[in-house]
């Protein structure tokens, strides 16, 4: 019994938006993982691309960062290379480079530490659930999905907890700018280039950029270490400081990617047992090794990252074709997952699944996801309280999707539970 069924004609364009507004067009994948692994696909917004779909190339092309270079930026967008240097995060760079700001932060997210966070997390978990499951109808991706990776934030990053849903909505208008539910200035729809300069030629940009520079001002005055940003803003071994520019892009990096892919991956496990009373069973009866494997399960079916994008360093051959230095190529994480090659059954949700290859966090490449266990921490925990006091959950109305390409997720998903 399958949780979600693509429903696109298999030929989608990869490049709008609007063909991910019912989830993924996985029949599209999967036509591409059979006939054409290495696509081209033409953009009517700036130069074309080559979409990689099959989890094998992925997951290669992932660890081959000499050819595979990250330094042009991460999304199908065309950027100048001015604009590449005013937006660009340790995300968009490549070894050694990468490496060094990567030194710097990894410090504050490795396991040790954030197992360290287990307590302080499951007790967020249940007030969170207090006040959702008071009521039993309501949007599971507003008041359960949403609340714990924007309360974890300040937690992480150490900014007050007063700012943190003004954070989370100015996170949402950054990496949802192509949702006009998110924002005004739709990338695609109106004309942003007076934000060119901004992370996502978005203008919360902005407002967050002022936020940053505030923050790292009076945590530099005032000596706090706490958080992540207390690490970054510390001297490295040479002496040298963090310059404010790469500060405030590394800020918005922490805003919109450390809040959006976790509570888009709680979406999906939701949803999945929303819709499939078998799974929230199976969860009741299984012992810890299940809650061993069920988080990595429920992130590669949410896949919410869909792509990361990368441009080639050099001419190069693969499955028959050249491709040219400075072409795009985007390697589809939400394909890769879903790949028939890599997973058995991958249109179905098997919270034992093990071992479970997916690449969501980037596995095996040098840009490995750094809140990875955070992540897997966060919707274990989530996970396991909501099943402890649910006995059922289900669906009562039509869930809708981010308008993204680049994201996906469920925005809004309205249930009905039954407690224990």
């Amino acid at each position: 019994m399958t949780v979600w069924v693509p429903i696109d004609d298999g030929h989608a364009d990869l490049s709008s938006h609007d063909s991910f507004t019912n989830g993924a067009p996985q029949n599209t994948f999967s036509r591409l993982r059979r006939e054409d692994p290495l696509a081209w696909c033409d953009y009517a917004a700036g130069t074309g691309f080559w979409s990689v779909t099959r989890h094998a190339d992925v997951s290669q092309l992932l660890r081959d960062y000499k050819w595979m270079s990250s330094a042009r930026g991460i999304r199908m967008e065309d950027q100048s290379y001015e604009e590449y240097l005013a937006r660009r995060t340790f995300q968009e760079t490549d070894p050694p480079e990468h490496t060094d700001v990567r030194i710097r932060v990894s410090k504050a997210f490795t396991r040790p530490v954030i197992d360290q966070f287990d307590a302080q997390i499951r007790e967020l978990c249940n007030e969170i659930l207090d006040q959702a499951l008071s009521n039993p109808e309501f949007d599971a991706v507003h008041e359960i999905a949403r609340q714990l990776p924007m309360r974890m934030l300040g937690q992480i990053i150490g900014t007050p907890q007063s700012d943190l849903d003004w954070l989370v909505r100015k996170g949402d208008e950054l990496i949802s700018n192509t949702d006009p539910e998110y924002t005004t200035h739709v990338l695609d729809k109106v004309d942003t280039e007076a934000f060119r300069f901004m992370p996502f030629r978005s203008p919360a940009g902005g407002e967050l950029y002022e936020y940053a520079k505030s923050l790292m001002e009076q945590k530099r005055r005032s000596g706090d270490d706490a958080g992540v940003l207390g690490i970054i803003l510390q001297p490295d071994a040479k002496g040298n400081v963090i310059p404010e520019h790469e500060f405030r892009n590394f800020f918005c990096l922490l805003v919109a990617a450390g809040n959006d892919t976790t509570r888009y991956s709680i979406a999906a496990a939701l949803h999945a047992m929303a819709n499939r009373p078998a799974l929230l069973k199976q969860l009741h009866e299984g012992g810890p090794e299940l809650w061993n494997t069920a988080p990595d399960e429920f992130i590669r079916w949410a896949s919410p990252a869909m792509y990361f994008r990368r441009t080639a360093s050099r001419d190069g051959e693969m499955h028959g074709k050249t491709i040219h230095k400075g072409d795009k190529v985007l390697l589809w994480f939400v394909s890769a997952n879903r790949d028939e090659a890599a997973f058995q059954n991958p249109f179905e949700v098997d919270p034992a699944r093990s071992p479970n290859r997916h690449v969501s966090f980037g596995q095996g490449g040098a840009h490995v996801c750094l809140g990875m266990w955070l992540a897997r921490l966060e919707v274990r925990l989530l996970l396991q309280e909501f099943a402890r006091r649910v006995a059922s959950v289900e669906q009562v109305a039509a869930h809708t999707y981010l308008r993204s390409n680049f994201v996906g997720g469920i925005k809004k998903l309205p249930v009905r539970v039954q407690l224990r």
